[in-house]
């Protein structure tokens, strides 16, 4: 029952924060997203290679 009051909240505050972030968002020109972009890839292996390692060392 509680992970169905998680999920439903969760829910809502994308149902809230989505038309808020298509309303007062600033759009991004394509040379910030490319710097963005390139961060991406490094970032995912670095969170991979961590929760290995937590998983390894872990209780």
């Amino acid at each position: 029952m509680v992970l169905l009051k998680i999920l439903g909240i969760l829910f809502l505050a994308l149902l809230i924060a989505i038309p808020l972030l298509e309303r007062f968002g600033k759009e991004q020109s394509p040379e910030q997203t490319q710097a963005m972009s390139r961060w991406i890839l490094p970032l995912v292996m670095l969170l991979a290679l961590l929760q290995l390692i937590f998983y390894l060392i872990g209780p």
